[in-house]
């Protein structure tokens, strides 16, 4: 089958390379000439953990194509994903201009029957207000539907290659034919196609990220109360993550959620819901939550420092919002280091794939390291923020010999309170008294 994908972001990129991988002619489509000319070149513009192999495989196969020619890539093609930026506005909506200006320039490229896919993350309503603004273009016929992502930053192409589920909001026979077709691949395993309502499909991508943030919010308020009360998250976690009924998926513990999703689907989710009248009151104490989490790490430091740093040096272990990603966007990082940096600290940071994003926000303001034991020389305490895997078990002799003080905030509960101890280090983790 051939596929457009208008945008070459992270969905975007992810979903093109992903069908070509399964055999499909793949148009990937971007405004911007020069990311699609480092494209061409095999420059991978993020970093995602198996997305450069099947990029160049499948380029230099000739089954994934880079243009930025939307008109002529939508007419050799049958179906078209819309996989633009949704950002957030300053209302909280979704900002729906890129999805819009992506509607307009498919329409001019439409020579036949297409089916148009809502891809990227957007309000109820969005297909109804894109099938508009493509009808007064063309008189083709072509149906728009919604099949949302649910991909997992550091694990997208996992996600895509072999889904929980796949979600397909449509109200046409043919459409529906399609788009089996195409996802049929993917769920050879016997996780469902599940085909429902426009409008549901695009209300049950927002539904599954608020439920996924409230489970995180909700973890790190337990924890914020373990600490005063003298429990222990770790244990609290396994008790109740042993019901089924719970499960133990994201009750761990940390410094708030962030990246490109969470944060800007819940607040799009509240604002939908406002605009009809509706309080969604668990959704909002999630989003006000995990402001509060944010402040969790600056209040252990001034109960260990006091206000006033100057002088001290914070090393500090990931930059990104997650391991095995590239994204700082909304990362707990920046308001730890917006504190250190305002309360007179000097901050020397190392991420192994952060630090160009982070260079972007802080430029000279901060320091940055050649490697995570780099960042240690001289430091009075080490602050970690990311769970990367090559933090998980460090020379913790070699740590020692390079900081000043041996005091360390250990943001993902990454090791045991007790074994840090007995190892010489002032240990401060999340939910642990």
């Amino acid at each position: 089958m051939k596929v457009a994908v208008i945008g070459t972001g992270y969905v975007g990129l992810v979903a093109g390379a992903c069908l070509a991988e399964t055999g499909n002619d793949v148009f990937c489509v971007d405004i911007d000439s020069d990311r699609i000319a480092s494209l061409k070149e095999g420059k991978v513009p993020i970093y995602e953990p198996g997305l450069a192999d099947i990029v160049h495989r499948n380029y230099e196969s000739g089954r994934l194509q880079f243009t930025v020619d939307t008109a002529d890539a939508v007419s050799r093609s049958l179906v078209i994903l819309l996989a633009v930026p949704t950002p957030m506005d300053d209302d909280g909506s979704a900002d729906l201009q890129y999805m819009f200006d992506a509607a307009r320039q498919v329409a001019a490229g439409i020579n036949g029957y297409k089916v148009i896919v809502d891809k990227s993350t957007v309000p109820i309503g969005t297909a109804a207000k894109v099938r508009s603004i493509i009808a007064e273009i063309t008189d083709h016929q072509f149906d728009v539907v919604s099949v949302p992502e649910f991909l997992k930053e550091g694990n997208a192409v996992e996600d895509y290659m072999k889904p929980d589920r796949i979600v397909i909001g449509c109200d046409t026979p043919q459409a529906e034919e399609i788009l089996r077709d195409l996802h049929a691949p993917f769920v050879r395993t016997g996780h469902p196609i599940i085909v429902m309502r426009i409008a549901s499909a695009e209300l049950t991508k927002y539904a599954a990220n608020a439920f996924l943030a409230t489970k995180i919010s909700f973890i790190n308020e337990i924890a914020r109360l373990a600490d005063q009360v003298g429990a222990d998250i770790n244990d609290i976690r396994r008790g109740i993550g042993s019901d089924k009924r719970i499960g133990p998926y994201f009750l761990f513990p940390g410094l708030g959620y962030g990246g490109s999703c969470f944060p800007k689907d819940l607040n799009a989710l509240s604002f939908i819901a406002r605009t009809n009248d509706v309080d969604l009151k668990v959704v909002q104490a999630t989003i006000d939550s995990n402001e509060e989490q944010k402040q969790f790490m600056p209040r252990k430091i001034i109960k260990r420092f006091g206000k006033h740093l100057d002088g001290l040096v914070f090393a500090l272990w990931g930059l990104t919002f997650k391991a095995n990603t590239d994204d700082v966007r909304d990362s707990p990082a920046l308001p730890i280091i917006e504190f250190l940096l305002e309360a007179g600290a000097c901050v020397l940071a190392y991420d192994p794939q952060g630090m160009v994003n982070a260079k972007r926000i802080f430029n000279d303001r901060i320091k940055y390291a050649l490697n995570s034991y780099d960042a240690l020389t001289g430091a009075d305490a080490l602050v970690v923020v990311t769970e990367w895997n090559e933090f998980r078990r460090p020379d913790f002799e070699r740590m020692k010999s390079l900081m000043r003080q041996q005091i360390l905030f250990d943001g993902r509960n990454l090791y045991d309170k007790s074994k840090m101890s007995e190892r010489g280090f002032e240990y401060y983790g999340v939910g642990q008294a």
